[in-house]
């Protein structure tokens, strides 16, 4: 996501989802084509070759930058993709249901994820093992005892 700009010649602060940003090139089917990152002092810092001022840069911010799912690397077992987990079914170990997956959020000691329930409320699990026996493409299980 583009955070902001850096500096006066087009170039943009980024927030990274990714291990390595600079091994993608084309962004949103191609109306962003990377130039150059490097790490800075408060996110990546990125060029992009249709953006060569700050006005444009600046215009950016808050911006999700995507890529196809061709261009993504096969996962391991266990891995996942935010994009695969965030609007899934929520399912307690015992049937009931929950809601669904509202957001995805690290605070440092892995993921964490935040349930929607029907009437708004949401609340929180880790996504380990222990509390999430297990997702697929259909819905996500969560352990009866890590449900507030």
């Amino acid at each position: 996501m583009i955070i902001g700009a850096h500096g006066i010649t087009g170039e943009v602060r980024l927030k990274v989802f990714a291990e390595d940003v600079s091994a993608y090139r084309a962004f949103n089917d191609g109306a962003l084509t990377l130039k150059s990152a490097r790490e800075g002092s408060n996110g990546v810092i990125a060029r992009f070759a249709e953006v060569t001022d700050r006005n444009a840069a600046e215009a950016l911010r808050g911006t999700e930058l995507t890529v196809p799912r061709s261009a993504l690397p096969p996962l391991e077992e266990g891995e996942y993709y935010h994009a695969d987990i965030i609007g899934l079914p929520a399912i307690a170990s015992d049937g009931e249901e929950l809601g669904h997956v509202a957001l995805i959020e690290n605070f440092g000691a892995g993921d964490v994820l935040e349930i929607e329930r029907p009437d708004g409320r949401r609340f929180m699990v880790p996504m380990k093992v222990e509390a999430v026996p297990e997702w697929d493409q259909d819905r996500l299980i969560v352990e009866r005892a890590f449900i507030a």
